[in-house]
Formats: C-alpha cells, structure tokens, sequence
C-alpha cells in the first residue's frame, strides 16, 4: 500500500501467463493481491485449467521468471509513486515515536522501498523466505508484530487485500483497510484510498476499538 506495486506483478504475472497460453482477465488479476509468488502461480494455473501440468521444479522456473519481468519493471519507481497520503501518514507516525514494520509477501520490499526511499522510515521488515504459510494465514503478521516488540494488541496494520485483512485479524490486530467497503468489510476501519488515511483519526478509532 505504500505504492502501486500491484499494477507491475500484474503485468509480469500477465506476460508469463500468455506465455504459458493463459489470458488474465481483471477479475484474476484482482485475486492475486496479497498472496505468496507461488500461491499466485498456482491460482494462474488453475485459472487456465494448468494446475496439474507442471511439476515443483518447472513452477519455480516460472515463479523466478516472473519475479526477473517484475524486478526489472520496478527499476522505473522513483519517490513520486508513493501513494497519496502515505508520505504524511509515515511522517506523523514518525513524530509520534511509533514503530513501524513492512509485513510483505514480495521478496522485493528492500528494492522497493529504497527506490522509493523510505526506507530509512521503517524498523523492521519482515523476511518472506523465513515464512511457511501465505495469506490469510496470520503468521506474517505476528512476525512483524514480534519484531517490533509488541503485543496484538498495540498493533495498526494496513491492507487492500480481503486475505491481508483476514490474516491481521486472525493475528488480533487492528485492521485498517483500503479499497472497496465490500471488500474491506472485515477491517476495523476503512478508507476507499490511501489518500484519506490520517493517523489522528485511525488512532481515534483503534482507541475506540
């Protein structure tokens, strides 16, 4: 949610997937938010009736292929992909003391984040290569948690995606959601954009909470 990544896993996703005969159409390109690189191979593969065709060591192939298309894609990001609203956000969270952590399925959150250079803003950033199971499993989520030295209940973590949302909660987080309220419906609060997240209110209602 810090920029719009998802648009560059979509069009590698895409490429390899057209490669393997497989068109994506907007409805699959929208599943594949917040999940592992390999859980997104496999809902591709399903999506064009390919689930069984492969063996392990040919879908690592692809996942690697994939991950090539979208690391030299994201060469391109500079500081004015941030999202609105999130450079205000991290900032206030920054005077306020408050610790902060990336819970990201990519392997290319460090890339990310310093070509967007915030990467000085951050704590911690949990590695995705230490994880076992993907979203909406909570375990990613309780990792950033533990190494920030917190308890779930001290916690504010962010989501567009209904499985990220689903692993906060499984966590005992506050969820923040963005995007559609029908998606989000299983957040503690929700904004439709990043531009509209502000840290006063949020606090206001995890207060509540």
């Amino acid at each position: 949610m810090l920029t719009d990544s998802a648009r560059y896993h979509l069009a590698a996703w895409s490429q390899l997937a057209e490669k393997l005969g497989i068109h994506l159409d907007a409805k699959a390109g929208d599943g594949l938010r917040g999940l592992s690189r390999m859980d997104s191979l496999n809902l591709i593969l399903k999506f064009g009736h390919q689930e069984d065709k492969y063996t392990a060591a040919q879908k690592e192939e692809f996942a690697a292929e994939k991950n090539s298309l979208y690391v030299e894609s994201i060469k391109a990001m500079t500081a004015s992909d941030i999202l609105p609203g999130i450079e205000q956000l991290l900032t206030d969270a920054k005077k306020q003391g408050l610790k902060l952590a990336i819970a990201s399925a990519s392997k290319n959150a460090p890339t990310i984040l310093n070509q967007l250079n915030i990467m000085d803003k951050f704590d911690a950033i949990v590695d995705p290569s230490t994880l076992h199971k993907g979203k909406p499993d909570p375990e990613i989520y309780q990792k950033a948690q533990e190494l920030l030295g917190l308890e779930s209940d001290e916690v504010i973590s962010f989501e567009d995606a209904a499985a990220g949302v689903a692993s906060i909660k499984a966590a005992g987080q506050f969820a923040v959601g963005i995007g559609d309220k029908k998606v989000m419906a299983a957040a503690d609060y929700i904004v439709s954009d990043t531009g509209k997240l502000r840290l006063e209110e949020i606090e206001a209602a995890f207060d509540q909470k």
